[in-house]
């Protein structure tokens, strides 16, 4: 090997010998327990002398986050609308479950498939991936959980026994338009960080508010699109005042904060100059 190979090149070169390894699935280490090399990574910048010894790991069958992406927000897209349409197998024969006297239902049915269809557009247009694939086996896990909680939150919601909101049209439109602002928000904030790998490089860099006004909560936080995420899932609580809604809102700001603690650390520790007032996900808070 070359000194100046980089670590894909050994990659695919240990591909060649190993067909069964392709590149996806291996993790190569200077050390068992250290970290994977980056792809990017040139050998002879590594703290190795003439000689290297590199540990292999097989990381098992991967799958590609595009195609991982579409699988989890397809389902609970076609999902919502088995309940929504209240198939006779889900609430049973009776005329009066036909269809809902309460236009919320409409309403969420509309934001909710809104915003599934807006994860998709993002993933083939917007979506770039440092990392290509994740391990095939988390596919199921992460199914189970976005078409769990999908066909859950249709139930309760296209119920025939369910009762709208307590402060009604009020409580409804507000909820709507937070909503389209969390969800503007959000899609603002993935085209700027799409547009830090514009070029093709993978190297991490510190993202900056845009011109773009949805763009500044970059000024406070280092995930502002898990801020926008919570408060679409907040609004459609406050839109359906439904209990498991409010549940799944809870489960989601559980998860985000924890990613976004760790990408706050990421910059943390990648980053000497790194902006010292912005928080994980809650501006002043969290």
């Amino acid at each position: 090997v070359e000194p100046n190979a980089t670590i894909k090149e050994i990659r695919l070169m240990f591909h060649k010998l190993y067909p069964r390894w392709y590149p996806a699935r291996q993790s190569l280490k200077l050390d068992p327990k250290g970290k994977s090399l980056r792809d990017e990574e040139i050998l002879q910048h590594l703290p190795v002398g003439t000689t290297a010894t590199l540990y292999f790991k097989d990381l098992g069958p991967q799958i590609g986050w595009t195609t991982v992406f579409l699988i989890e927000y397809t389902g609970p897209l076609f999902i919502y609308f088995l309940f929504y349409f209240r198939m006779t197998f889900v609430y049973g024969l009776d005329e009066r479950f036909t269809s809902s006297p309460h236009p919320v239902v409409n309403l969420a049915c509309i934001c909710h498939s809104f915003h599934y269809i807006k994860r998709l557009i993002e993933t083939v247009f917007v979506h770039r991936f440092s990392r290509g694939t994740m391990p095939l086996r988390n596919i199921v896990k992460n199914c189970l959980y976005y078409w769990g909680f999908a066909a859950w939150l249709a139930y309760y919601i296209n119920h025939p026994l369910y009762t709208p909101p307590s402060y009604g049209k009020k409580q409804i439109n507000f909820a709507v338009i937070m909503f389209l602002l969390c969800e503007a928000g959000n899609f603002s904030i993935h085209v700027a960080l799409s547009d830090l790998w514009r070029n093709g490089s993978k190297t991490c860099k510190i993202p900056y508010p845009t011109k773009n006004p949805f763009t500044w909560l970059f000024f406070f936080v280092s995930c502002p699109n898990y801020t926008y995420e919570v408060g679409t899932w907040i609004s459609f609580t406050i839109m359906t005042q439904c209990v498991p809604v409010g549940l799944f809102t809870l489960l989601c700001f559980i998860q985000m904060t924890i990613w976004a603690k760790d990408k706050h650390c990421t910059y943390l520790r990648e980053f000497k100059d790194y902006p010292s007032h912005r928080m994980p996900i809650i501006p002043f808070l969290l």
